[in-house]
């Protein structure tokens, strides 16, 4: 064989050194300055951070700002408002309006908020047009859009703008509040010919908006023509919801799309009052999917008594427990099945089972006007076992049904004591949603006014050493019953997020862990240790807000308030603004978003590995 010349295998030897090196790219904290300004913001220590806005290097004057957005203390409001007016450097001034507008209080929007300086930008190109579309977004989210913004924003629905520009005007119209016009030509023109597939699904979101019967003709071509799911999805929620009788048979259509996310988005949003109840029934026992079969199950229960006797003895046969999990939740409309649910709810082992009946036998009670009045004593008994039996995830449930007002327990319970003991099983931080419906329970009974929600203290700090180790683009595996997706991990942006995620991936702990939420055209959610979406370990982290967008493959951190965050994590199917910071984004696909989309509730995470980049 003919021999390499030494001369080339040194060049390719360097190469691929050079290459492997900017590949492995070390992350920023090798500066500890920057250490010390993200381990200020994971103590929430304002006064410090403060500080640094002053500093005189203005890379830190800008991570502090940006620090200060996961802190949202309205105490460094006048330095931010200083900082984004005054300071020389550009980030340092992005930075400080994302912290602004991340911050509450009368001083925050005095310094961020100038409405008409928004209404009366002139954008010079296309990142500007792109950027002046998002602030009418967020700021229609905040309840502050008007009809001059409104024109403007119809504007930048033409095809000559952006695909970026043009996603942000239709999601202005999509979740802009208390909107007087809308400019239904446009939106439907765009739901039904734009070239980008989430400017579609956005402008088709907004739809629901405008009256059904203008909308009818591009909602059926979308169900009939569309190639991408996500929008046919967008288009069956509202066609299940507003449907006449005469468009049963595109209701139909959308229950029999090929796409199971689009069937179950029907199935979920479907009227009680549905008219073909056969051949919704027909397509209910002969779907595979079975959250498919189990929502329609609940639909048509109202219309059809008997199909109670059908559920129960098919949840006696299942050996799925998210199969018979979602045959509990099709008795939820069903107050003869309260204590048949009580029963499952108290004799299961398994988490998933006891949150479900817990929810359903809740369901019944705030959805049947009529069965409080007849057995609100009979509620009281099974919530007083339900909650002595200790599961978590039940009292939370419970507990909040307890503490409505409106449903007047406080009539048939005279001794509440037995809510003390309940409490004693808990801790925060690892029972956090048992805990704040509980208190507001005990403060109900007790005659108090509700409670401020339980405040997760400082537990758990990053560790830094383990942040050092990962690279700036560091991938990770994730094998799923399904098949395998990959992420990039975001650790210069969310630190103590990814190194949490590292550590628990090096311990396994994700390995054989159930996705337990599936919202079509939403998010896939898992890391739960129960498997229901209740679940924890006795500890928390904080939250990382960054100016990080959540797209498509986007993945971020579940959590039931700012600081609660832990094991588990989601990926979203598309864009999802209304998520931008206020949930931490840590990673994003980037390759095998075709096995996200496919995955289903019941589906398992197999193993998640770190990847040699």
């Amino acid at each position: 064989a003919a021999r390499i010349p030494m001369k080339i295998v040194f060049w390719l030897t360097i190469l691929l050194f050079l290459s492997g090196c900017a590949f492995n790219e070390p992350n920023k904290f090798s500066d500890n300055n920057l250490i010390t300004i993200y381990s200020l913001q994971d103590r929430r220590k304002t006064d410090s951070l403060i500080l640094f806005l002053l500093d005189k290097n203005p890379i830190y004057r800008a991570e502090a700002a940006l620090a200060l957005a996961s802190v949202q203390d309205s105490i460094a409001s006048l330095q931010l408002g200083t900082t984004l007016l005054e300071d020389p450097y550009l980030q340092a001034r992005i930075n400080a309006a994302f912290a602004l507008g991340q911050t509450g209080g009368y001083a925050a929007m005095n310094a961020a908020r100038d409405i008409n300086t928004l209404l009366n930008f002139n954008p010079k190109d296309s990142i500007q047009q792109s950027g002046l579309a998002w602030g009418f977004y967020f700021a229609g989210m905040r309840g502050i859009a008007n009809e001059q913004m409104a024109e403007r924003a119809t504007r930048f629905l033409a095809p000559e703008y952006s695909a970026s520009t043009r996603l942000g005007a239709a999601h202005f119209f999509n979740r802009a509040l208390d909107l007087k016009k809308i400019p239904a030509e446009e939106l439907i023109r765009v739901a039904g010919s734009d070239a980008d597939a989430q400017v579609r699904m956005a402008a088709t979101a907004a739809l629901r908006k405008l009256d059904f019967t203008i909308c009818l003709p591009v909602l059926k071509k979308i169900l009939s023509e569309e190639h991408d799911y996500r929008v046919r999805v967008n288009a069956a929620r509202i066609v299940a919801a507003k449907a006449t009788p005469d468009e049963d048979a595109l209701i139909l259509l959308a229950l029999k799309d090929e796409n199971e996310q689009v069937a179950i988005a029907t199935a979920e949003a479907l009227k009680n009052d549905f008219a073909k109840t056969d051949e919704a029934l027909h397509v209910a026992r002969s779907a595979k999917n079975f959250r498919l079969q189990t929502t329609l199950y609940q639909k048509l229960l109202i219309q059809n008594p008997a199909l109670s006797d059908e559920i129960k003895k098919e949840y006696q046969q299942s050996t799925n427990v998210y199969h018979r999990a979602g045959l509990l939740s099709a008795l939820s409309d069903d107050e003869n099945s309260r204590a048949f649910l009580f029963d499952q709810l108290i004799q299961s082992t398994e988490p998933v089972i006891k949150t479900t009946a817990a929810t359903a036998i809740t369901t019944i009670n705030r959805t049947k006007k009529n069965s409080i009045e007849l057995y609100r004593t009979e509620f009281a008994t099974m919530y007083k076992e339900a909650l002595l039996n200790g599961d978590a995830g039940v009292i939370g449930i419970v507990a909040s049904i307890l503490a409505d007002t409106s449903f007047n327990y406080k009539s048939v319970i005279k001794d509440f004591s037995f809510l003390y003991t309940v409490k004693k099983k808990l801790t925060l931080p690892r029972d956090y949603e048992a805990i704040q419906p509980l208190e507001e329970a005990i403060a109900y009974f007790e005659g108090k006014e509700k409670p401020a929600a339980p405040k997760n203290e400082y537990n758990h700090p990053i560790d830094w050493q383990l942040v050092k180790a990962i690279h700036k683009n560091q991938k990770v595996k994730v094998t799923t019953t399904q098949g395998d997706f990959s992420l990039e991990l975001f650790v210069e942006d969310a630190p103590g997020t990814v190194a949490n995620f590292v550590s628990l991936l090096n311990q396994k702990y994700f390995d054989e862990k159930y996705v337990h939420r599936m919202v079509p055209n939403f998010v896939i959610q898992t890391g739960c240790n129960r498997g229901d979406g209740y679940g924890s370990e006795p500890y928390s982290i904080r939250s990382e807000f960054s100016l990080n967008r959540y797209n498509d493959g986007s993945v971020g951190m579940a959590s039931a308030g700012k600081d609660t965050e832990g094991t588990q994590w989601f990926v979203t199917h598309s864009p999802t603004p209304h998520l931008d910071g206020r949930y931490t984004l840590f990673a994003n696909v980037t390759e095998g978003m075709e096995v996200v989309h496919k995955i289903q509730v019941g589906d398992k995470i197999l193993n998640v590995r770190l990847q040699d980049n």
